[in-house]
Formats: structure tokens, sequence, C-alpha cells
């Protein structure tokens, strides 16, 4: 047992990682020294296993985890959350953007009464192309989900041991902690401190995987983009109802044929289009659907550099 945890999926970040055990021990020491930090590897093909290894043998507070294969970073917190055993877990990215600095400010906060406290990114240092596709993300998410989810929060935050017990729990294949903890519905509060500078590196979160990942939690958090198509299928019924009977009483007053094949044509393809477009997003739900019902392992582990079963 540990009064104070951190998890903190790692990948392709063996430049950055003597970095921030240095970094991150001079903040917990403010705190505590019972502490523990689980690094998980989530298979990047650089040198950070290597790196994991060696600051656990120089310090036995650092637990690495490696998986068998690439599982995705969401899928990395709960491998971390699985293993750990602190009263309180911080969780956050390995690339120094979110700073070691702040997590005495978080514990603080968190003395005052709340589960879980999270941080707000102030003056984002991220390119403009992923502020921007972070944004898109997180105004569709909010929209599609009834969700108010504040965009310039992210994973860094802190939660109970409770909190945390909940999210063990949650065992569905289509991972978003953020999402996750917010639907729990825990007393929460936030703080406001400066984005870090990326130590080295770039993000991997190129467009096509934020995009992946907005149909993904989507999918896992709402019905809703079912109920859209069932109301643009009254809507469009509606209107071809209304269209209908303004023809048949044109061609009666007037005794004329009722023309419009260019019309016709393009109304069928329309309506074929959402017809199509409506049948793949139920393929999607059935697809995810049927991955649930697997009840295959989150994630697999290959190695770790301590002796721990998981919860």
């Amino acid at each position: 047992m540990a009064h104070l945890s951190v998890v903190i999926p790692v990948y392709q970040a063996a430049d950055c990682l003597p970095e921030l055990y240095r970094r991150l021990r001079m903040s917990l020491e403010q705190i505590t020294t019972d502490f523990e930090c689980l690094l998980v590897e989530d298979c990047g093909g650089d040198d950070s296993w290597a790196v994991i290894q060696q600051l656990a043998r120089q310090d036995a507070r650092i637990k690495g985890i490696k998986f068998a294969r690439n599982f995705g970073q969401h899928h990395g917190i709960t491998a971390g959350l699985d293993y750990c055993s602190g009263d309180w877990v911080v969780v956050m990215d390995c690339d120094l953007q979110d700073r070691p600095e702040e997590i005495p400010r978080l514990y603080a906060k968190a003395m005052e009464g709340y589960d879980v406290v999270v941080v707000r990114r102030m003056n984002r240092k991220d390119r403009a192309r992923k502020k921007l596709s972070s944004a898109l993300f997180y105004r569709l998410f909010n929209y599609l989900t009834d969700m108010r989810y504040d965009p310039s929060v992210g994973n860094f935050r802190i939660m109970s041991a409770r909190v945390v017990e909940h999210c063990r729990q949650m065992r569905e294949s289509l991972r978003f902690l953020p999402g996750m903890v917010e639907w729990l519905g825990f007393p929460t509060a936030s703080i406001e401190a400066e984005h870090g500078e990326r130590l080295a590196g770039r993000s991997t979160y190129t467009f096509a995987k934020l995009l992946r990942l907005a149909t993904d939690t989507i999918i896992a958090y709402s019905d809703k983009p079912l109920r859209i198509f069932i109301k643009l299928g009254f809507g469009i019924a509606a209107i071809a109802l209304m269209a209908g009977i303004s023809l048949l009483v044109y061609a009666s007053l007037y005794d004329v044929p009722v023309m419009g094949w260019s019309s016709l044509i393009v109304s069928l393809y329309f309506l074929g289009g959402i017809i199509i477009a409506n049948l793949g997003i139920i393929g999607i739900y059935l697809g995810k659907t049927f991955d649930e019902v697997k009840r295959r392992p989150l994630y697999v582990v290959h190695r770790t550099t301590f002796e721990h079963d998981a919860s």
C-alpha cells in the first residue's frame, strides 16, 4: 500500500523519462515519501522499457508495466489504475506537458474535501492543428453525449481510492478516462495550471487517431447519432408526403402530367445515401457490441518490474 500513486502511460518517451522521474520525485516528496509511480509502457518501439527498468532498479517506488502489444493510452491508464494501491491516485501524461510541480497543488485541493481534482490547462503549448482538432472533438463530444466536458481539461488529475475502485469496475473496451470519471459524478474541483513544454519528440496523436478516438468515445457514451437519424428520417418522410400531396393537387387542378425525372433520380440517390449512412452507424454500434460481448481482457501485460496481481 502507498499513500500516493502516480499512473503514467508511456509511449515513445525514452528521452523524457529521466527528467520526468527527477521532477516527480522532487514534487512528490513535498507531500510524502510513501508514493509509487507506475509507468505503463505501451510498446512504442523505442528504449522506453529499458529506461523504466533502470529507474526501477534505482528506486523501488518506480514500477514498470510493459504491454504485450500496443493497446492505447487509455488502456495504459486502465492498467495503472488496476495495479496501483494508493489512497490517492494521480494520472498524467509522460511528455512533461503535464507539469509534476502541480501535483502538490492538486493534492492540497483534494484535501479540501473533493474526490476528484482536475487540471485546467492554460496557454496550451500544442500546435494550432492539435488545438483545433481537440476543440472540434470536445464540441462534438459534448453535443452528442449531452455532457459538458471542459476542453481545457485532459487526463491530468488526482482521484481518491474510491473513485479509482469504481473506475476499475467499468470494464467496457471503449476507454476514455475523463468521460468515465465525469459519469461517476463524484465531487470535483479544478485548478488552473500552465501547460508545460514537450521535453522531446512530438505528439503521436495524428488526425486519424483523434478521429477514431472521437468516434469510439461518442459511440461508447451516446446513442444520439441513431436518434438524430430517426428524426432526419421522419423529417424527410414528412417533406416527401407534403411534396406528393402538392403534386397531386397541382396535377388535378391544372390537368397536367407530373414531370420531374431528374428530381426523382436526385431524390432516390439522396434517400439511398441517408439509408446507407444510417445502416453504417447501426453497423458500427453492432460491431462495438460484438466486441464487448466477447469479454476479452482490456490489455495483456508482458512483463513488470515487480510482483503483484492486478485487482
